[in-house]
């Protein structure tokens, strides 16, 4: 079983990025709970979201003590990356945020998520480049689960698709060079 947090600001992807990463469990047949709490702003204000995902039933959505901690924004890297469990994984996005967790029990991954959705085509795909490293730490769920549920929620949209891809590879590479 793992438990992840996803944390970030309205409007970075937070939710869906959550969603993208639950369906891709579904699809390969595991247990998966997705809970997800947002401010009342939506857009701009705190979003963030708990995906557990495992082989055997699980007993509580609830994941106060993370295995893996995705901070889009400095403000939740430094809310929740003391909540991470010892031992545990923490990725943030360096574009816009410092890496110092204070601990030296959790693995932190500098991932420069903003500066690599850019260069994939557009800073909307920052959640996908997380996406990617976190399936390059972890292995929870197979790159192809992640990039099938991508196609099916843009089928049609071929250019938004290919960023998005192109943004999850930039993640992949980005988490193996570290």
């Amino acid at each position: 079983m793992i438990k992840i947090l996803l944390a970030g600001q309205g409007g970075q992807g937070v939710l869906s990025a959550g969603k993208f990463l639950a369906e891709s469990g579904l699809h390969e047949g595991k247990e998966v709970s997705y809970l997800p709490a947002y401010g009342p702003e939506m857009r701009g204000g705190t979003a963030n979201c708990s995906v557990i995902i495992s082989e055997e039933e699980i007993s509580s959505p609830l994941c106060n003590v993370p295995d893996v901690l995705i901070a889009m924004n400095g403000p939740s890297f430094h809310k929740f990356t003391s909540r991470v469990r010892s031992g545990g994984v923490v990725l943030v996005n360096g574009s816009i945020s410092d890496c110092y967790a204070g601990r030296d029990d959790v693995r932190v991954y500098d991932i420069p998520a903003n500066d690599l959705a850019m260069e994939a085509g557009d800073v909307r795909s920052a959640n996908m480049v997380m996406m990617g490293a976190l399936c390059a730490v972890t292995g929870i769920v197979k790159e192809r689960s992640i990039l099938n549920c991508l196609r099916e929620k843009f089928v049609g949209k071929p250019a938004v698709c290919e960023v998005n891809e192109k943004a999850f590879r930039a993640g992949l590479n980005a988490a193996e060079r570290q």
